[in-house]
């Protein structure tokens, strides 16, 4: 759950499963996790960097969505109806603060060459693939928010960065999103998985699966061997 704050300065609170008496962790107290800019120096060559999903709040939109959705029927954009005012400030506040992560990190590498990792695709363009309540996908959250939340959530999420990451000729953009089209919550071969993942019925909340890191590491991967030459 890591901010771009996390990255550029402030030290990370991990979570644990500290949740005494259902589960207690051996290794509670967890010591925070300095920022993250803090592992890079004058001899880094490349540096990758993906995030600004839990500095939009996705997880907390999510939720929203999922509690609208429940008493919705499936019918209308109660999610959209609460929260779309508040979308273009929450964009603002990535982009800002990405500007700044990126300065961060040229000032602590100046000669290395930065990789700003876009997300993947969620949510599919036919959102009548999305099977409403079914919690392998998205629940109780309605199409026409599903909608919402892909064309005006989660696209221009990725343009934010896109965007950001253009402004400096030493940062590069890996796309995710184009690669992983077919591959959303709500298609037969997913590369995410939904609230509970298909197989165990855990909590998944929308993260990529094994197939979804692969695809990730398949694209970062090239574009490291390109930033240093190598075909």
């Amino acid at each position: 759950a890591a901010t771009i704050e996390n990255v550029t300065f402030r030290a990370q609170e991990p979570i644990g499963r500290h949740l005494p008496p259902f589960s207690e962790d051996p290794d509670y107290p967890f010591p925070a996790v300095p920022p993250q800019s803090e592992a890079v120096g004058p001899g880094t060559d490349v540096v990758t960097v993906g995030v600004g999903g839990n500095t939009l709040g996705f997880d907390g939109i999510l939720r929203t969505c999922l509690e609208l959705g429940a008493g919705s029927g499936g019918v209308g954009t109660p999610c959209r109806d609460d929260l779309a005012d508040d979308i273009p400030g929450r964009l603002t506040k990535v982009g800002k603060e990405y500007d700044e992560m990126l300065a961060v990190l040229h000032e602590r590498a100046p000669h290395a060459k930065v990789l700003a990792v876009g997300h993947p695709t969620v949510i599919p363009k036919d959102t009548s693939k999305c099977r409403y309540n079914d919690l392998q996908q998205f629940g109780p959250i309605t199409q026409g928010d599903l909608d919402w939340l892909r064309q005006d959530v989660l696209e221009p999420l990725n343009k934010v960065i896109e965007k950001s990451a253009g402004t400096q000729d030493a940062v590069g953009f890996v796309n995710l999103y184009d690669s992983s089209r077919n591959h959303s919550v709500c298609d037969s071969g997913k590369w995410v998985e939904g609230i509970l993942t298909s197989d165990s019925h855990q909590p998944a909340l929308v993260h990529p699966n094994a197939r979804g890191h692969r695809n990730a590491a398949d694209h970062v991967a090239a574009a490291i061997l390109n930033s240093i030459g190598v075909d």
